[in-house]
C-alpha cells in the first residue's frame, strides 16, 4: 500500500506542469486530508511492533516526497519565462513608472509668478486667438499705424481673427472688466510669422504687466522691476532705463540689466498711454499706470545660460533633464 502511494505520487510529480498543479498533488498527498496523511494517522490503530515498521517506512516515504515536492517547486520558482507567464510574486516589489518633471519654461513662468504675487499683482490670462481689435486697436494701434509693420501677424484664413502677437491684448480685456486701481501680470504664448534663428521663434511665450493708480509713476515701476530682477537672479542687479518707442505706452523705455560687467536688455516698459485708457473706459485724467513686457525665453536663457531658443521646443531629453 505504501509503495503502491509512493510510486503514484513521485510520478505524479514528475508529470506536474506547473506550480499549480503540484501544490494541488502535495495537498492530495501530504495535506491534512492527503492519502498518506491519513495512512500515518491511522497507525494508532496498530500493534506495537506493526506500528513501529509501518511507521518507519511511512515517515520515509513522507521525507523522499517532500524532498521531491520541494526541488520541483524550485526549479518552477526559478524557471522566468515560467513565472512571469503563470505565476506572480505578490510580495515583489513593484516597478515604479519613469517621472517626468517641468519645463524649464514653467520653471521660469511659475518663479515670476510667484515673485509679483508677493508685491500684491495677480496673475491673469487670455485667448490665444485674438481680435484685431484688442490686439491692435485698443492699444493704439490704428489700421493705418506704421507700428503694424513692427509685428509679422498670423491671420486666420476668412476668419477676422488672428494669433495674438503679444500679450497686451490682456491688459485691454481685464481693464473694460474692472475698475482701478489694479495689479496685474499676464504670462502666455505669443505668435510671430519670423524667420527662426537662435534667438527668435514663431512661437514664444510673454509676461506682460501693469499697474493702474491715481499717483503710478516710472519711479513706483523702476522700484518694483528692481526688486524683481533682484529675487529672479538672486543677487544684487542695477537696472537702467532708455527712451525708446512703443505704440500703446507714453513715455515709453527699454530695460537694461547690467550682468556680470554688461547691459543686457531684457524688456520693454512705460507709462500707460492716455489713448488706450480712453479705449477701455477710464478717464486718463484720473488715473495713470506703467505697462512692460518681456520674453521668458529671454529671461530662462540668461539665467540658465542657454544660447539656442530652439532648445526649448527640440524635446532632446538631453537638454531637458539638466532642469
Amino acid at each position: 500500500m505504501l509503495n503502491k502511494i509512493k510510486e503514484k505520487f513521485i510520478k505524479d510529480i514528475r508529470q506536474a506542469k506547473d506550480l499549480k498543479e503540484l501544490e494541488e498533488i502535495c495537498r492530495c498527498c501530504l495535506g491534512r486530508k492527503g492519502e498518506l496523511t491519513k495512512i500515518l494517522r491511522s497507525l494508532k490503530d496498530l500493534s506495537g511492533e506493526e506500528r513501529k515498521e509501518k511507521g518507519q517506512i511511512a515517515n520515509q516515504i513522507k521525507k523522499e516526497l517532500e524532498n521531491l515536492f520541494q526541488e520541483k517547486k524550485l526549479r518552477f520558482t526559478n524557471d522566468l519565462p515560467h513565472r512571469q507567464t503563470n505565476w506572480i510574486d505578490v510580495t515583489a516589489p513593484g516597478i515604479l513608472p519613469d517621472q517626468g518633471h517641468l519645463h524649464p519654461l514653467t520653471l521660469v513662468q511659475k518663479e515670476i509668478e510667484e515673485i509679483f504675487q508677493s508685491m500684491g499683482f495677480s496673475v491673469v490670462d487670455g485667448p490665444e486667438v485674438e481680435t484685431e481689435q484688442y490686439n491692435f486697436n485698443a492699444l493704439n494701434v490704428p489700421k493705418d499705424h506704421p507700428a503694424r509693420d513692427l509685428w509679422d501677424t498670423f491671420w486666420l484664413k476668412d476668419l477676422d481673427l488672428l494669433l495674438r502677437t503679444h500679450t497686451s491684448p490682456v491688459q485691454a480685456r481685464y481693464m473694460e472688466k474692472n475698475n482701478p486701481p489694479l495689479r496685474i501680470i499676464v504670462p502666455g504664448r505669443c505668435f510671430r510669422h519670423e524667420a527662426t534663428d537662435a534667438t527668435h521663434d514663431v512661437q514664444f511665450y510673454q509676461f506682460e504687466g501693469l499697474m493702474v493708480g491715481k499717483k503710478v509713476s516710472a519711479v513706483n515701476f523702476k522700484g518694483i522691476i528692481e526688486e524683481f530682477f533682484k529675487q529672479f537672479f538672486k543677487s544684487d542687479v542695477k537696472v537702467r532705463l532708455r527712451p525708446s518707442y512703443f505704440p500703446f505706452v507714453e513715455p515709453g523705455f527699454e530695460v537694461d540689466v547690467k550682468r556680470n560687467g554688461d547691459w543686457l536688455e531684457i524688456m520693454g516698459a512705460g507709462m500707460v498711454h492716455p489713448n488706450v485708457f480712453k479705449e477701455v473706459g477710464y478717464n486718463p485724467n484720473n488715473w495713470q499706470g506703467f505697462a512692460f513686457g518681456a520674453g521668458l525665453e529671454r529671461l530662462a536663457m540668461i539665467k540658465y545660460q542657454i544660447d539656442d531658443i530652439r532648445l526649448f521646443y527640440s524635446s532632446d531629453l538631453r537638454f531637458l533633464n539638466q532642469f
